[in-house]
């Protein structure tokens, strides 16, 4: 009876532990592209802005400063529209991975279910047989 027991739960022990790897590795995998992602971001806007900055830098009276006013205003639209474009790549991704992790789950619930039922039904099979005898 301890042998059956003790097989049941080495076998649900690595179950678990193999779900928990596939878990990990997704949720490791969705952080790196994450992460990749908006580091892509920031530094596309950083350069956009330091660019903008300079060309700044360079003029030499208002009229200069008045001519590039209308390119700082498309660099912070762009900037905004990258970053706005990105959170949204971020969020769709992560939602994708979400709905993998809980597909690991469900399946490992179901497993488990189906196991249980089976040892149950088992049991009153048993239990059935020896209140007969």
């Amino acid at each position: 009876m301890y042998q059956d027991f003790n097989e049941q739960f080495a076998n649900a022990s690595r179950q678990f532990a193999d779900a928990a790897t596939q878990v990990n590795s997704l949720a490791l995998e969705n952080a790196e592209k994450v992460f990749g992602l908006q580091l892509a971001t920031f530094e596309e806007n950083a350069n956009a802005a330091f660019a903008f900055w300079g060309e700044v830098a360079q003029a030499r009276d208002f009229d200069g400063l008045k001519a590039a006013w209308p390119k700082g205003a498309q660099v912070a639209r762009e900037n905004v529209e990258r970053a706005v474009s990105t959170g949204q790549e971020v969020f769709g991704r992560t939602l994708k991975t979400n709905e993998a992790i809980a597909q690991i789950a469900k399946a490992q619930v179901e497993s488990t279910t189906a196991k249980v039922q089976a040892k149950a039904e088992e049991a009153v099979k048993g239990a059935t047989k020896a209140s007969r005898k």
